[in-house]
């Protein structure tokens, strides 16, 4: 381990054991999920349309216009000046779409996670308003200053990456918890017919996957029993009476008939498994 990856390392654990965090994560918690509770918007935001989550993808628009405009300021000359305030303000607009759906995956952390999170959020608040003071200078003729706060503001923002780095790729916040799961094209006996009610959610294993087994209107269904989003048991979740089961940890939504989220958090649908039944066994195997 490099020295600098060290100290980021213990940085962000001093971070994530700071329950001083926990009040101010718990009162804008609270904000979030009272402006995230209607489905459309949760699943606007969390990237349920688009396959995987939203807010990723959207961290590259207010990075790389603000990168170019540090680029432009000092390789460019005077005659970018007019450039780089436009990037500036491009990368101000675009950081607002990014900040809400970064809030939106935050609420559905807990505990070290959501205190670095937290930070994270913070930090890139500051970012913005240090990118907005430069706009302001820079409309005002005072180019040399906006350089200055733009810099600085950069560098927050890449700071901040970091953590955000850290809670996806060292944390797996956000990553599909179904995507190393194995997948059985056999048929594999899991269970008695007679042993699935209708309307029960019993997990089962095929070689070693969690599978989850209900039947609903008299037809077997099967999908992962693992959340996608991250990774709560379906199993202990809830069927409901429009052909979906909804994950217990933090409510996301899935189509029984297909796998698809009907509701987010989630954006990856689950994992989907054919059912058989032959004198009285159930058998099932991957799509």
């Amino acid at each position: 381990m490099s020295e600098a990856s060290g100290v980021m390392r213990t940085l962000i654990q001093r971070i994530g054991r700071t329950k001083e965090l926990d009040g101010p994560a718990e009162t804008v918690d609270g904000w979030v999920k009272k402006a995230t509770r209607t489905k459309s918007v949760k699943n606007a935001l969390s990237g349920s349309w688009l396959g995987h989550q939203l807010h990723p993808m959207l961290t590259d628009l207010p990075i790389g216009a603000w990168g170019a405009a540090v680029a432009l300021d000092l390789t460019g000359g005077e005659e970018s000046a007019a450039a780089a305030r436009r990037l500036v303000g491009l990368g101000i607009l675009a950081s607002a779409p990014t900040a809400l759906s970064g809030a939106s995956d935050w609420s559905d952390t807990i505990g070290a996670d959501k205190r670095v999170g937290l930070i994270h959020a913070a930090s890139n608040a500051t970012a913005s308003v240090l990118q907005a003071s430069s706009w302001l200078a820079r409309r005002r003729g005072h180019r040399g200053a906006g350089i200055v706060l733009s810099i600085l503001g950069l560098g927050l923002t890449l700071c901040s990456a970091y953590l955000g780095g850290h809670l996806s790729f060292v944390r797996g916040i956000g990553v599909n918890h179904t995507a190393f799961q194995g997948a059985t094209r056999k048929w594999t006996d899991v269970a008695a017919d007679s042993d699935i009610a209708e309307g029960s959610l019993t997990r089962v294993l095929v070689a070693s996957v969690p599978v989850l087994l209900t039947r609903q209107y008299g037809r077997l269904h099967a999908i992962s029993a693992v959340c996608s989003h991250a990774g709560g048991p379906l199993d202990e979740g809830t069927l409901d009476a429009d052909g979906c089961v909804t994950c217990p940890w933090h409510g996301s939504r899935f189509l029984l008939e297909d796998g698809t989220v009907e509701r987010g958090p989630a954006s990856v649908p689950q994992p989907l498994w054919e059912v058989s039944v032959d004198e009285g066994r159930i058998s099932v195997r991957a799509t």
